[in-house]
């Protein structure tokens, strides 16, 4: 088998070591991460919502993540903020055509937490977004059409795991 191509696009690889049962995020850092899903009741989420953003807010080892992507027209927008202890908020907004809300959804994801990463300080991520679904596929590495992300994620999150054991993410 002509194996020139896994050179240059490792991340599609069924073999690639990251992906191996042992050596995913979700074997190796299990305890890391976390899902909260929205309660039925509306305005207690709100709450709790405000709470958790008053919490990071003040705590300079802590960044939030808002992320929100939707496709109208063929046209996938993405919005995502990231706020870090006593910075300024940063906007960013894409664009994207004809591609899925579940990869637009991805990528606002993967960017937010990249440069959340590159802060040696962050030992706390919470990402606030209304598709938990879709954040939950980052640790599912048998989704081949989005391992794109998947890798650069796992290898972000890997990074982030590695450098102190109290370090996690949480959607």
């Amino acid at each position: 088998m002509d194996d020139k191509h896994n050179e240059f696009f490792l991340s599609f690889s069924f073999f690639n070591k990251e992906f191996k049962p042992g050596n995913r995020l979700i074997d190796l850092f299990s305890d890391r991460f976390s899902f909260h899903f929205c309660s039925s009741n509306t305005e207690k989420h709100i709450e709790k919502l405000d709470e958790i953003v008053l919490r990071m807010s003040s705590n300079p080892l802590s960044t939030i993540i808002v992320s929100d992507a939707s496709i109208k027209n063929h046209i996938a927008t993405l919005i995502s903020h990231i706020h870090s202890f006593n910075k300024p908020v940063i906007k960013t907004k894409h664009r994207a055509i004809n591609v899925t809300t579940t990869k637009a959804e991805l990528f606002a994801i993967q960017c937010r937490i990249n440069q959340a990463v590159t802060n040696s300080n962050i030992n706390h991520i919470v990402v606030i977004t209304d598709s938990l679904h879709t954040a939950k596929r980052i640790f599912n590495s048998s989704v081949h059409p989005y391992q794109i992300h998947l890798a650069t994620i796992s290898q972000e999150l890997r990074e982030l795991f590695s450098k102190d054991s109290h370090n996690c993410i949480k959607f």
